[in-house]
């Protein structure tokens, strides 16, 4: 037996070790995330978690973490798996023909994933680097914060099943078809090309045939590495925004401009939740208090879709790796799809 074939075990042994080391790590510090940030900023530097202060602090530190932690994983499992499947073949699996059926397992996969608007991006950077048809991909972008089992139980528990069942359903269908027209739109020219390319030793390999399982790990690491060094300031600044305008909303503006009597209260709802940033727990409060003033449900409605699915941080994140025409593009299908379910919903519940 050669030295080499000796080695060999020993070397594939120390591999998984490692790479079970790592992903206990990576799950061990997700878990104490949020505790962990919680103790230092609440108990030890003695900031008030009901204050301004206190809880921009913890959002922006805690949340940092969080994406940090999902980028590095999510980018990493996805490198590896796109390693056995070329670009092209994914492509073909989910676009073309059965771009409306990716659409809708796209929409499907968000609504079991309760990501934050912020939260979901690095999924979506995975799932476009793996090849995954935009439209389809951004059918997950808007579905998983817009539509999640918080916001069911906290809707279901606040208003009943009437409307639990029709933001549900009024979610999804936006999500579908928003992804699906973007998707009919060629928007691909307008993501960024170092999305698209595969490295290896820190150049572009056009083929991923013949790789070892050694080179697939040193892809997944190279990508994170390369995807941390591209993302990391707008990271910051989008977090730290998000914790500026976190838990904050114009309610005596909201009450004033979009009531019942204006024509416009939809469009104006929705252009105010567009630059806060929040899920739908913390909107919820909120809403149940603007209902309870008289708005009406479809225009609160649409004011929950717009700050959960469209958030400035979450397009502060974005435009690292999508062009701003397809941010406004993005922008304004959801939009206006956020928009016609509010009119419909005050026509229907009115």
């Amino acid at each position: 037996m050669s030295i080499a074939e000796r080695l060999r075990p020993t070397t594939a042994t120390r591999r998984w070790a490692g790479l079970g080391a790592a992903a206990v790590v990576w799950t061990v510090l997700y878990a104490v995330n949020l505790p962990l940030w919680s103790w230092l900023v609440y108990d030890v530097v003695g900031l008030d978690p009901a204050s301004r202060l206190g809880s921009g602090v913890h959002f922006f530190v805690y949340d940092s973490v969080k994406i940090l932690l999902l980028l590095v994983g999510i980018i990493f499992l996805v490198t590896v798996l796109r390693s056995f499947m070329s670009v092209e073949r994914t492509r073909a699996l989910l676009g073309g023909r059965r771009e409306g059926v990716g659409n809708v397992m796209a929409a499907g996969l968000g609504v079991v994933t309760p990501f934050c608007s912020c939260s979901a991006v690095p999924a979506f950077i995975g799932f476009v680097a793996a090849g995954v048809p935009v439209g389809v991909t951004l059918s997950f972008l808007i579905a998983s914060p817009l539509v999640n089992e918080v916001a069911i139980a906290l809707l279901f528990g606040l208003f009943g099943l009437g409307p639990t069942l029709l933001y549900v359903g009024a979610g999804l269908v936006i999500a579908i078809v928003a992804g699906y027209v973007l998707g009919r739109l060629k928007v691909e020219r307008w993501i960024e090309p170092f999305v698209f390319e595969t490295r290896l030793g820190g150049q572009v390999i056009d083929s991923t045939a013949g790789l070892t399982w050694d080179d697939r790990i040193q892809m997944g690491i190279e990508e994170v590495a390369t995807i941390l060094r591209k993302i990391w300031p707008y990271l910051l600044v989008g977090i730290g925004l998000g914790a500026a305008i976190h838990g904050w909303a114009p309610e005596d503006f909201f009450t004033r401009y979009a009531g019942a009597g204006n024509p416009f209260a939809v469009l104006i709802a929705v252009l105010i939740g567009i630059p806060l940033y929040s899920n739908a727990a913390g909107i919820m409060p909120l809403v149940e208090a603007l209902h309870d003033n008289g708005l009406p449900m479809g225009t609160l409605l649409a004011f929950m879709m717009a700050v959960v699915a469209l958030s400035l941080p979450e397009l502060i994140l974005l435009r690292r790796v999508l062009k701003p025409p397809l941010i406004a593009t993005f922008v304004a299908v959801t939009g206006t799809g956020i928009v016609a379910v509010g009119y419909l919903f005050n026509a229907v519940l009115g």
